[in-house]
């Protein structure tokens, strides 16, 4: 079962995962909240949702590029 919620949150951009290891909460009460916060504000957060998404790719590739250079 963890094997598919890790593949299942590498294609949803692992934004749930990366709070949750960040704030130290599990990654499914980050998900839980986030859908509960979507039905009351008639999905606003999805653009944060995609801005965080985002972001974390950047960051990823940034970090990914600066080790590469010095790998060299």
């Amino acid at each position: 079962m963890e094997k598919i919620k890790k593949k299942i949150e590498n294609y949803a951009f692992g934004v749930c995962a990366y709070l949750g290891d960040k704030f130290n909460i599990r990654s499914s009460t980050i998900r839980l909240y986030f859908i509960y916060v979507s039905f009351f504000t008639f999905g606003s957060p999805v653009i944060i949702y995609f801005v965080l998404a985002f972001w974390l790719n950047i960051r990823h590739y940034l970090i990914h590029r600066k080790h590469s250079v010095w790998d060299l």
